[in-house]
């Protein structure tokens, strides 16, 4: 089966929203080994989105579509595609009970617009709408499954998730399995890795490898189909063994992990605590870090040390060494790690310091990095970076490349 998923909202094409559902949708059908070959995007215009949909009939056998099931005059989907399949709308009876009690429940009166929520193809398979009021649908015509959701993913996810897979899933029988595994890089930049790992993605044919690029990291992701599910896992294996033998020592974690995610858990798996003195970064470092669910058993605190004083006066960095080396400096930055992880009592102290611009800074160019790493046994390694990009840029890098060091100085990487 191929398929196409039609967004139906004007309120997309403006940029107001981003069109998560087709994300979410194309995740859910690749599960069932369902090929997503085209994503369209039509405003709350029924001649445009008749010609969208006369054109996908010429590409896929389903076609899903979201939004447009609302009680509004642009909400037009469905009368849509009643006009193009020469079927008639029909009332569900349990739909128009259910909105009615709705209004009845919120004391709200219920205007007569709203039983066009309650209409729904002749002849289609409906699909409860158990957080919204409009039903799905479903329906097969001259070969073609046409299926069609509410917009809000608050309604769209769920009504899926329970109705419209299960909907699937009788309707292919047998099918193959789509199984896919994001491989996750920190380190080494989109065209090194590719370089390192070429004839295999020049071989590829089933799995697949798509590289992407994005924030400072890089993605593999990898694609197998097969009857079988284990089968498609082991070729996943196999074709991810092959990529580690040869940049195993850039890859941090898997799908949708981050490299914050990973530094907590290893530092929980390793009982250990964590300090930061963040001049660059701000406590931007620190923000990510403690976004992370269970950071509180192994983050102790840090400083945001954004001027000279405060780094003398908080940290100790001694004025002499301001004076001759610079905030932006080695020696500044070993310092900084080493006296947060004691003012904190923590295991390992980082320290962020450099010129993010737009700006150069003590005779130092835009993009100059140190990353202090300060650790229990009184080891101190101060990485230098020259990072490109704007500002916003920088800082994030940064951060990311400081919880990569510290993945590094607890073994975190495989």
């Amino acid at each position: 089966m191929n398929a196409e998923i039609i967004a139906v909202g004007s309120e997309l094409l403006l940029g107001q929203i981003a069109n998560t559902n087709a994300q979410f949708l194309s995740q859910q059908l690749a599960g069932l080994g369902i090929n997503v070959y085209f994503h369209t995007v039509v405003g709350d215009n029924a001649a445009r989105l008749e010609q969208a949909i006369k054109v996908a009939r010429t590409r896929a056998d389903l076609i899903i579509f979201t939004g447009g099931l609302g009680p509004t005059k642009d909400d037009l989907t469905k009368e849509t595609i009643a006009r193009l399949l020469q079927r008639k709308l029909v009332t569900d009876e349990e739909a128009l009970r259910s909105i009615e009690a709705y209004f009845a429940r919120t004391n709200r009166i219920m205007t007569e617009n709203n039983k066009k929520q309650a209409l729904v193809l002749q002849g289609s398979v409906i699909l409860k709408n158990e957080h919204g009021m409009a039903p799905g649908m479903a329906i097969t015509i001259d070969s073609i499954t046409y299926m069609l959701l509410p917009g809000p993913p608050k309604e769209m996810q769920p009504m899926f998730l329970k109705y419209g897979r299960a909907f699937l899933l009788e309707k292919l029988g047998q099918q193959e399995r789509i199984e896919s595994r994001v491989l996750r890089f920190f380190g080494i930049g989109e065209s090194e890795l590719e370089t390192r790992i070429q004839d295999l993605i020049d071989q590829q044919s089933n799995p697949t490898i798509a590289p992407l690029a994005g924030d400072g990291e890089v993605t593999l992701r990898l694609t197998a189909k097969h009857r079988s599910e284990a089968e498609a896992k082991k070729m996943l294996d196999e074709t991810e063994k092959k990529i580690v033998e040869r940049v195993g020592a850039y890859l941090y974690g898997y799908n949708e992990e981050t490299l914050f995610e990973k530094a907590i858990q290893t530092l929980k798996a390793q009982k250990k605590t964590v300090a930061a003195a963040e001049s660059l970064t701000g406590g931007l470092f620190l923000e990510q870090l403690t976004a992370v669910p269970g950071a509180s058993q192994v983050v102790r605190g840090g400083v945001v040390c954004y001027t000279n004083d405060v780094k003398e006066k908080v940290l100790g960095v001694p004025h002499a060494v301001l004076t001759a080396d610079g905030a932006v400096s080695e020696r500044c930055a070993c310092l900084l790690a080493e006296n947060v992880r004691t003012l904190c009592q923590a295991d390992i102290g980082i320290s962020f310091t450099g010129v993010a611009g737009p700006a150069p800074l003590e005779g130092k160019p835009v993009g100059t990095v140190y990353i202090g790493i300060s650790t229990s046994d009184n080891r101190t390694d101060v990485y230098p970076l020259t990072l490109s990009g704007q500002r916003d840029a920088i800082r994030v890098r940064t951060a990311k490349y400081g919880c990569s060091f510290l993945l590094k100085a607890l073994d975190g990487y495989r």
